[in-house]
């Protein structure tokens, strides 16, 4: 019998006002997966990022995570459940410190392991440690979304949501994100769901991945086989190699 995922989004549907954002989205996340979703800006993406943080809320449709309903639940309570997201557009605090944006990360968590875990985003990301003192709003665009990750990460979380990751960033800053969110994958074993424009990165990491055109689901596979479809490589892959 297969085991029920992690999260499950079922025939979600999102409006803003009386535009229709999502249209019946289906999508699976298991426990220890990477799994992607691709498509072009505009597509619906963050949109289903943000529903199933709960802001906005769907209008019709589910979404569960370990088996328990969520839809309708405020943004402050899905975020205690084990579920932490990395937004798009690096929303760290500016004007706090490295170390105290680190601090806001970990206040979710158990207080015993924050020095463990404050090594191991260090490990991740040794530019963090560099700049630990500075001020999140000076640091380089790379480094702050670094930053947002390891804030994230400092919840403990279960299940990790990161919205556009490689957004604006150097192709070699890009590797190091994509690195450390494998490695995570790799040694902690978390579950991350990743929405993101850059199509080779996210489907070469993923193990699985979904296409999404105009807020519907077109097309689902392993990370490999959408990188081998024509179609994928047409609308996505064509130059896109960063």
């Amino acid at each position: 019998m297969e085991r029920e995922p992690l999260l499950k989004v079922r025939g979600v549907e999102t409006y803003y006002g009386k535009i229709v954002a999502l249209r019946g989205v289906d999508i699976d996340v298991h426990e220890g997966e990477i799994v992607t979703l691709i498509g072009a800006n505009g597509a619906g993406k963050s949109t289903l990022m943000m529903t199933i943080c709960g802001s906005p809320q769907a209008r019709n449709g589910s979404i569960t995570y370990l088996g328990e309903d969520i839809t309708n639940l405020p943004t402050h309570e899905i975020m205690r459940k084990d579920i932490a997201q990395s937004p798009e557009g690096r929303r760290i605090f500016p004007r706090m410190s490295v170390m105290e944006n680190l601090q806001m990360g970990a206040a979710v968590a158990d207080p015993a392991h924050f020095h463990a875990d404050l090594e191991r985003v260090f490990t991740l990301f040794p530019r963090l440690k560099e700049r630990q003192e500075q001020r999140g709003g000076t640091l380089s665009g790379g480094e702050q979304q670094m930053l947002a990750i390891a804030r994230a990460l400092m919840g403990r979380p279960r299940l990790l949501l990161l919205d556009e990751p490689s957004l604006g960033l150097a192709p070699l800053i890009v590797k190091q994100i994509f690195d450390a969110i494998a490695e995570l994958n790799r040694t902690d074993g978390l579950t991350v769901f990743l929405v993101e424009q850059n199509a080779y990165h996210a489907l070469k990491l993923a193990h699985r991945g979904y296409v999404m055109v105009n807020g519907t689901i077109t097309l689902s596979g392993t990370g490999s086989e959408l990188l081998s479809r024509e179609e994928v490589k047409a609308a996505y892959l064509e130059g896109g190699r960063h």
